[in-house]
């Protein structure tokens, strides 16, 4: 049985923007065949923290997947970022994988505690949230993508891919 991996992305929010690397990225991914998993891709959400999480929460409540990653663009970053926490309503939520698992097979990758106080942590809170409510493992991801250029573009891409991977062996990176 493959491993169902729900994977988010946004739209644009600024007017210099042509378009967003997650969004960007999911493209290039969609474009691949990975064995073993099975992803659903939900593309361009609204740059709104309650429409997003409205469109991501019913399609998780819809297909059930093994593992969600959310993902957002990081202009100011040169790596993938795997978040690994959200706050909201004054709590701090973690995700319950092990990121230092996950990060050991990527080469341009970081973990980072930061998820930006914007769109992008409020959808990774309300994630975790929904999650948390359903008494269910934390199995979701936030991962900020920097600008792809013709420079970094396969990098990202394999780490991407690789980080996907890693997930389908999901046993090995869960907390315990």
């Amino acid at each position: 049985m493959s491993t169902r991996i729900l994977l988010t992305s946004f739209q644009t929010w600024l007017p210099h923007q042509v378009s967003n690397s997650s969004d960007d990225l999911l493209g290039l991914v969609a474009a691949h065949n990975l064995p073993s998993v099975s992803l659903t891709f939900l593309r361009q959400l609204p740059v709104d923290t309650e429409l997003a999480s409205q469109q991501a929460i019913a399609q998780i409540q819809a297909l059930q997947p093994d593992f969600v990653v959310c993902c957002g663009m990081a202009e100011r970053r040169s790596q993938l970022t795997l978040e690994s926490n959200a706050w909201g309503r004054d709590r701090q939520l973690y995700t319950d994988l092990n990121l230092s698992l996950l990060l050991n097979s990527l080469k341009n990758s970081k973990i980072s505690h930061d998820a930006g106080k914007f769109v992008c942590e409020g959808l990774y809170f309300r994630v975790l949230s929904y999650f948390e409510t359903l008494s269910r493992s934390k199995s979701c991801l936030f991962v900020h993508v920097p600008i792809l250029t013709p420079h970094n573009q396969k990098e990202i891409l394999q780490d991407f891919i690789q980080l996907i991977a890693n997930l389908a062996q999901f046993e090995d990176y869960k907390h315990f």
